[in-house]
């Protein structure tokens, strides 16, 4: 009888990687999911601002300013009321029938959408067809 000195092997422990991967995955599907909506809500921004060419000189222009609260004036005289209606027969006045004339809207940057909508709404009906947005460069911008 012969004898058997070896010892048996043990084996060696197997490590399971599938619930490892799942895990991962798990985590890598919500990383990508909270970075996308971390990125919305990074946005910033401040309008208006432009960092543009001077404005040209228009030998005759009329400017309409909206105020912060709604309140309008064309041509550095205040409009009475807030309708469009009224303010297209403001516009329409100080067009004194020119229809070529261009209409610069300066709106403060905190007012309404929707003031800015009427006048160019006003603007429309006044037949005032050349429009543009007076806008202030950025702080530490300029050149």
């Amino acid at each position: 009888m012969a004898m058997n000195f070896r010892k048996a092997r043990a084996e060696a422990p197997e490590i399971n990687l599938i619930p490892f991967i799942d895990v991962l995955l798990v985590v890598l599907i919500f990383l990508m999911l909270s970075t996308t909506y971390s990125k919305f809500t990074e946005l910033q921004v401040t309008l208006p601002t432009a960092d543009a060419e001077q404005p040209r000189d228009h030998p005759r222009s009329i400017t309409v300013v909206v105020a912060a609260d709604g309140r309008y004036a064309v041509n550095g005289r205040a409009v009475d009321g807030r309708s469009v209606e009224i303010l297209s027969a403001a516009l329409a006045r100080a067009a004194a029938g020119q229809q070529d004339i261009p209409l610069i809207i300066s709106a403060d940057a905190t007012s309404a959408h929707q003031s800015v909508i009427n006048v160019m709404d006003a603007a429309r009906q006044a037949g005032l067809a050349r429009l543009t947005f007076a806008a202030q460069r950025p702080l530490g911008g300029g050149q």
